[in-house]
């Protein structure tokens, strides 16, 4: 299936706020932003828009309010073509073999070629931010974050190995992670700016002018210089290990989809969940998502 192209956006909204500015907004609010397979493929789609455009030199990530994200759509079944990019295979294969390549694709892949996209890439986070929303955000260079923002990451509680792209110990530190995933307790903005997390955090009514501000201000600088600072920046990470850890975490966080589908037939537990999020559940064996 080919690639989408800007105009066949439905789930994600591209404008253009400043000449040199791109900002990609997850358009689902009625869902909370909740990232499905289309989503994704959307968010490609108009991040690869932006990088092909050489009047853009800085991405915004944003959601429509009233939250950024509530993290994967647990009740999207998965169903239908999808323009795959990267190089995993065999999606419907069923079992830990197709939700390991399915999840290569979609989660893993993805934000490792977020991240690594050569033009700088801002987060604007209001409201919550989830589990799968942490990964968004994550894959960003910077995030902003507005005064009433939280982050909180609810996966091991469903019996999961936190998220696929798993940036828990490189974002928070090692025991703050820990605390993070043992407890599942929320992230205040500032909390999270005080961690390094969040690069700045502003009011809520301030939050897409600011983030804008940055942007251009961001886009005036010497271009060459931003990329090469950027991949110097995340070449440093990659050199203390965070590539090797993501893989091994990435086995692990399906390990327990694995086990979890062996002892109760689903890929998620619900022992840790609310009565809301285990009716949205659905058997592994139709590509239940978080």
């Amino acid at each position: 299936m080919k690639m989408y192209s800007l105009s066949d956006l439905t789930h994600v909204r591209y404008e253009r706020p400043h000449p040199s500015v791109a900002r990609v907004v997850m358009a689902r609010p009625e869902v909370r932003n909740a990232q499905g397979l289309r989503m994704t493929y959307e968010l490609e789609a108009a991040f690869a828009a932006a990088v092909d455009d050489e009047k853009v030199k800085v991405i915004i990530l944003a959601g429509d309010d009233p939250h950024f994200s509530a993290g994967h759509d647990l009740s999207e079944t998965g169903e239908g073509e999808w323009p795959r990019i990267g190089t995993a295979a065999d999606y419907w294969t069923g079992g830990a073999e197709g939700r390991f390549n399915i999840e290569t694709e979609i989660y893993l892949g993805m934000c490792e070629r977020w991240r690594n996209l050569s033009k700088p890439m801002i987060a604007a986070v209001q409201g919550k931010c989830i589990a799968g929303g942490l990964m968004l955000a994550w894959a960003c260079d910077l995030i902003v974050a507005s005064d009433d923002a939280s982050f909180r990451d609810t996966t091991v509680a469903m019996g999961v190995m936190g998220g696929e792209f798993f940036m828990h110990p490189w974002e928070l530190g090692t025991r703050r992670a820990k605390e993070f995933l043992f407890l599942a307790d929320s992230l205040s903005a500032q909390e999270a700016h005080e961690l390094g997390m969040v690069s700045r955090v502003v009011p809520r009514d301030r939050l897409a002018d600011q983030v804008v501000e940055m942007a251009v201000a961001i886009a005036s600088r010497p271009q060459f210089a931003i990329r090469a600072t950027k991949l110097a920046i995340n070449h440093a990470q990659d050199q203390a290990g965070r590539a090797l850890s993501l893989r091994h975490s990435f086995a692990l966080h399906q390990l327990t989809h694995a086990d979890n589908e062996i002892r109760g037939g689903m890929a998620i537990s619900t022992a840790g969940t609310t009565d809301r999020v285990a009716a949205k559940m659905r058997p592994a064996s139709s590509g239940d998502r978080r």
